[in-house]
């Protein structure tokens, strides 16, 4: 459309220049001046492929009636497309003959233009101001894509470096704490003169071997900056987490209501993730307590359920950075749900999401 508009006004402009009101008129008819204009549109409509054909009419039109609107028009386009200097050079050079051939003309046809000064202002208003606009429109956008380039390039090396850093800090750090907790379980599954305790230390030995596969698969996630290849969990492998859970000696039992279906991919992560880290606060804060799994297929909506009662012996309580629950919130508040957390009579705590089933236009739906 810009160019279409383009062509019609160099069009009427040259119409306007060759009947005198914006130029030299011309003896010519209307009908074969209504061509040479109609000629000049289509040039300046074809300049979005090509400025060559407009260059070419313009040097015609503008040495034989003195219309000046096609050169002035690929003038700018040529400097604006035109890279290599040596067409830049032969362009100017062009120019200048055409303007040169124009004075002859103008002169023997006792136009008003034949002047020297005359053609001097001419071939400066009509080459060189629009080339030099060109010029600088170009290498405005040419800055500004390097400006964008360097930016891009940039924040993509500070969060190559912060990864680097954050896989160097779990390396030595986390990794280091789960290692000494497989080789000290793996003594123990040794030293133990009880099969109980044989069973406990194996089971915790496993857990932890598992947790250093995870930890390296992260790491190799955060200095290679690539994808994880593997799926990520979802509800279909909710049975092995619950499994781990009560082989650690808690009592937790799953239901499920509602007509089970399968929903978006991203809802079954984040369902997942709910139940995962609830799980894990009552090993933290519960020990042992009794805890119930309940996952509520609605119409619209799947809602995760996960109520734990008192624990039945004070315990210790782990550790902890105190973010799961915040970063818990803000993914299913992410997929437009909800998130409900809170202690109930008798020691109890309940973590209650509800999520949408059908996730909004502007999730992003990448793999988490």
């Amino acid at each position: 459309m810009r160019f279409v508009l383009l062509g019609a006004g160099v069009c009427g402009l040259s119409l306007l220049v060759v009947h005198g009101q914006a130029g030299v008129p011309s003896s010519l008819p209307l009908p074969v001046l209504v061509v040479v204009a109609g000629a000049a549109g289509l040039a300046a409509w074809w300049a979005r492929r090509s400025w060559w054909p407009l260059a070419a009419v313009g040097a015609v039109t503008y040495a034989w009636l003195v219309m000046w609107p096609p050169l002035l028009v690929a003038s700018y386009h040529a400097g604006r497309t035109q890279t290599r200097s040596r067409d830049v050079v032969a362009y100017l050079g062009g120019c200048l003959v055409v303007c040169g051939i124009s004075a002859v003309v103008s002169e023997w046809q006792e136009f008003e233009t034949a002047g020297p000064g005359n053609a001097l202002v001419m071939a400066l208003g009509v080459v060189g101001l629009p080339f030099a606009l060109g010029l600088l429109v170009r290498a405005r956008r040419e800055l500004q894509k390097r400006v964008e380039h360097e930016q891009v390039m940039r924040a993509e090396q500070a969060r190559a470096q912060e990864r680097a850093r954050i896989a160097r800090e779990m390396h030595d750090v986390v990794a280091h704490r789960v290692s000494l907790i497989v080789l000290h379980a793996g003594g123990l599954e040794v030293r133990a003169a009880d099969e109980e305790t044989v069973r406990t230390a194996a089971m915790i030995g496993g857990i932890g071997r598992e947790a250093l596969a995870d930890l390296r698969d992260v790491l190799g996630v955060l200095r290679s900056s690539k994808t994880d290849d593997q799926p990520p969990p979802t509800l279909s492998d909710l049975d092995g987490l619950l499994d781990q859970s009560r082989a650690l000696g808690i009592a937790v039992t799953r239901h499920d209501e509602g007509e089970i279906r399968p929903v978006e991919a991203a809802v079954e992560r984040t369902a997942y993730r709910v139940i995962q880290e609830a799980l894990t606060n009552v090993h933290k804060h519960a020990g042992d307590a009794r805890t119930d799994v309940r996952i509520r297929y609605g119409p619209e909506e799947l809602e995760v359920e996960v109520r734990n009662q008192a624990p039945t012996a004070p315990r210790q309580e782990l550790p902890g950075a105190g973010w799961g629950l915040v970063g818990l919130r803000e993914r299913v508040e992410l997929l437009g749900g909800t998130l409900r957390t809170s202690a109930e009579g008798g020691g109890g705590f309940l973590v209650r999401a509800r999520i949408p089933a059908a996730l909004p236009v502007t999730v992003d739906r990448r793999p988490a």
